[in-house]
């Protein structure tokens, strides 16, 4: 695979040195010289910009698979991506670093907003850095964990034990979050697919798919240690912090933020209704002490500055409380916080080339993943072209299977019963094995 990469940052490297042995890499920056970390990589290197065309023709843009835009600025990133499409069509990676990106620019081809020229996939690893520190704090149970429409989708499966609030009670019943659908449960070593009315029962593997963020929440609210994690101390107010509090609050966790910043406290406490918010500095041992730091059961450090976040840690520690995470913004910096103590260090880079690996290496056959043993498969149906679009509930199948999600250029739908299928579309159907050729024989006939 030839891999254009548009920034010699530290995420630049950092994806250069992950990929440059198995693929063809191609670093383009503004800067003549390159660093040392990049003198050391077989790789090719180019000084310009990547919103110039005769610098892309240069880097080789028309027979490149991916190209990846992470330069320290969103609008040039933004821009370099456009214009790599534009002239080869190339699969576009685009990083961006604030919140009104992620949010806005959906450049999906759609009913509602029609265009041609869009990118691929926009990652803020922010918002993947929020994820997995939701995750390590609620202690996601996970039998099995598989990764769809790169990567913002997935499947994960939970037993149902003895203490569970699920136990007993009707899927329909079941306050799971918006963007998630049970899709199989396996008992008695027979795997079938549920209706609304099926209950569940102690010892069940449920399977659900759904969007990262929903499953995120799903885990946190009925797949957590009962009665492990109560109390969640966030020290940061920030984009992570923030973000993290929204998602414990749709949980049982309690959830309190020390921010410095006056004016940042007054937007967290309009936003956060559930949550805490206290105006201090995390690094000041009496206002820990008066907060009771050591009644958390974990603390979550997320300033962006590693030396506060190092010493904000290292308090807490030395106070007693039993589970510290903390931010890193060097991913270098990983192992010293390790060393000193710290029982999680996690980098935002780190969880994003997470994320470039999973979008580079999603397969595209038929069949994504099995479960259970082979008894369920997940299949990827691609819609042809000159289909015409029907909604889901009008659809006859000839056997059950539940479509779990619809990936529309860079867009992820997890479907309802009106939600239309459109041409281009991929289907992503969880079914049972013995069932697979006649859902595949079904769509195959569908024009």
């Amino acid at each position: 695979m030839k891999i254009v990469i548009y920034g010699s940052t530290e995420l630049g490297c950092l994806i250069a040195t992950e990929f440059f042995e198995d693929h063809d890499i191609t670093v383009i920056d503004d800067k003549e010289n390159r660093s040392d970390n990049f003198s050391k990589l077989d790789i090719e290197y180019i000084q310009g910009s990547a919103s110039d065309i005769e610098v892309l023709k240069k880097a080789d843009i028309r027979n490149s698979d991916v190209f990846i835009a992470c330069t320290d600025t969103d609008e040039v990133n933004i821009v370099a991506c456009l214009t790599a499409k534009r002239i080869s069509g190339v699969k576009t990676i685009c990083f961006v670093t604030t919140r009104k990106y992620n949010a806005s620019l959906g450049l999906t081809k759609d009913i509602e907003y029609p265009c041609d020229l869009y990118i691929d996939h926009l990652i803020w690893p922010e918002e993947f850095l929020t994820q997995e520190i939701f995750r390590t704090v609620t202690v996601e149970q996970a039998l099995d964990v598989e990764n769809f429409a790169e990567g913002k989708a997935k499947l994960l499966e939970y037993k149902i034990e003895e203490n569970s609030v699920l136990a007993g009670k009707k899927v329909r019943e079941c306050d799971f979050p918006d963007e998630t659908l049970i899709v199989g449960i396996m008992r008695d070593e027979e795997l079938f697919i549920p209706s609304g009315d099926t209950e569940l029962k102690i010892s069940d593997k449920v399977i659900f798919m759904g969007l990262n963020s929903s499953l995120n929440i799903l885990a946190g609210k009925f797949f957590h240690q009962e009665g492990f994690i109560k109390t969640v101390t966030i020290i940061g107010g920030g984009d992570v912090g923030m973000m993290l509090a929204q998602n414990l609050a749709k949980t049982k966790i309690k959830t309190k933020i020390i921010e410095l910043d006056t004016k940042r406290c007054e937007y967290l406490a309009q936003n956060l209704e559930e949550t805490l918010v206290i105006n201090g500095d995390g690094t000041n041992l009496a206002l820990l002490r008066e907060e009771d730091i050591t009644s958390s059961d974990v603390v979550v450090s997320v300033t962006n500055n590693d030396e506060k976040n190092l010493l904000c840690s290292l308090l807490v520690k030395q106070a007693g409380v039993k589970r510290v995470i903390s931010r890193v913004m060097k991913t270098m910096n990983i192992p010293l916080f390790e060393k000193v103590g710290i029982d999680v260090a996690i980098s935002a880079d780190s969880t994003a080339i997470k994320e470039v690996r999973n979008d580079l290496y999603e397969t595209n056959v038929d069949i994504l993943a099995t479960v259970e043993q082979g008894l369920g498969e997940v299949l990827e149906i691609k819609i042809p072209n000159n289909f015409k679009t029907v909604k889901i509930l009008e659809l006859k199948l000839p056997v059950r299977a539940i479509i779990g999600t619809i990936q529309r250029r860079n867009k992820v739908i997890i479907p309802k019963g009106n939600t239309l299928i459109m041409p281009d579309d991929a289907l992503i159907i969880f079914t049972t094995s013995r069932n697979v050729p006649e859902i595949k024989k079904y769509f195959e006939g569908l024009k």
